[in-house]
């Protein structure tokens, strides 16, 4: 009988030290909070562990169901000690390993934010979304990077929640790093998957950053989002994307990438490319009329105007594109001379020593 009687308690599945249960409470104290376990027994919260659990305690009462996690099996007092703080945590870790597992979506409420990305909260838990898995819709396009714009920017969703996936965690040091582009992914491979390169879109501008643009537009029920680099914004060279365009403006631009969910686009290949009318105005030899615009290490860019077409002559008046040649600095020996020979922002004339228009390539001298 004596082994039988040891046996019981594993037969009926006895809890033991670091399991999580689930008790109903019946008595509430300024110092102990006790717990019905049913089958096994009375548990107390007491000590360190009622006042690591205060924020929890104060919105209990009898009658209420909580997990508890066992920290002794019984006590000197024929308790079994209890904690809610370490239930809830245990818990919570149990959930973040869940949702990593499954690559489930959940709702995380925006605590505060840092220059990095925004703090979150998952059932109890703290943690991380960098700024660069933000959603294209709360990415901050702050011109020119500058962080306490962004930071201000990032203020702003304070309080909400965003829908995120967990990218990473380790309850050991209490990491946990999620993802609001991710908990995109879905949706948007969909959406994006109904789209091919050479499909022309209709959108606006969504933001505007050093290194190009955004447009944004709707695809079914999805708003997709690609980015003109500012190498695709016009056939003239930009310096400044934010000359060129603006948010809010109405455009159309063709898809012409489309890699690891992200769709590039280019709003000059709808425009037609001087370059390739070029060759019937301009060539080898000529004399021309060049806008100085820019200085570099290899020398100055001159833009050179040139119809947009066969049927609309270069003159004053006509609608016409630039083209943009290099005039050496080779032709000056130095930045110096160079500088007192050619001054940004004016015209001189040039004498045209290569045209290669399919490269997109012309070579000035300056007369």
């Amino acid at each position: 009988m004596q082994n039988l009687a040891v046996k019981l308690p594993e037969a009926f599945g006895m809890p033991k030290s670091g399991d999580v249960i689930e008790g109903r409470i019946v008595k509430k104290s300024a110092r102990s909070l006790y717990f019905d376990l049913g089958l096994w027994g009375v548990g107390v919260v007491y000590g360190i562990e009622f006042s690591n659990a205060q924020s929890m305690i104060k919105n209990l009462k009898a009658g209420d169901v909580a997990f508890v996690k066992i920290l002794e099996i019984e006590n000197e007092d024929g308790f079994r000690e209890l904690s809610l703080a370490e239930a809830q945590s245990q818990r919570s870790w149990d959930l973040i390993r869940e949702l990593k597992k499954t690559n489930k979506t959940i709702s995380a409420k925006i605590l505060s934010v840092n220059r990095g990305g925004l703090m979150v909260e998952i059932s109890g838990v703290t943690g991380f979304l960098p700024v660069s898995q933000l959603s294209g819709e709360h990415y901050p396009r702050v011109e020119g990077g500058d962080k306490n714009k962004i930071l201000e920017e990032l203020s702003k969703f304070v309080n909400r929640e965003f829908n995120v996936r967990v990218l990473d965690f380790d309850p050991r040091e209490n990491k946990l790093i999620v993802s609001e582009k991710a908990a995109e992914e879905e949706h948007l491979k969909k959406a994006i998957g109904r789209h091919q390169v050479g499909d022309v879109v209709a959108g606006e501008i969504s933001g505007i950053v050093d290194w190009g643009a955004f447009v944004k537009w709707p695809a079914d029920e999805e708003m997709l989002e690609g980015l003109v680099h500012i190498s695709e914004l016009d056939w003239q060279l930009i310096e400044n994307p934010a000359d060129f365009v603006k948010v809010g403006d109405k455009v159309s631009a063709q898809i012409i990438d489309i890699a690891n969910d992200r769709i590039s686009l280019s709003l000059k290949r709808l425009k037609i490319d001087p370059w390739k009318t070029a060759s019937a105005f301009l060539e080898k030899g000529m004399i021309v009329d060049g806008f100085v615009k820019k200085y570099n290490s290899f020398g100055a860019f001159v833009e050179v105007a040139c119809p947009v077409s066969a049927d609309l002559p270069a003159q004053p008046g006509a609608k016409n594109e630039t083209l943009q040649g290099l005039c050496h600095i080779s032709e000056f020996g130095s930045d110096e001379k160079m500088a007192t020979a050619l001054e940004v922002g004016k015209k001189y004339q040039f004498k045209i020593l290569a045209f290669v228009p399919e490269e997109h390539r012309m070579s000035l001298s300056k007369i």
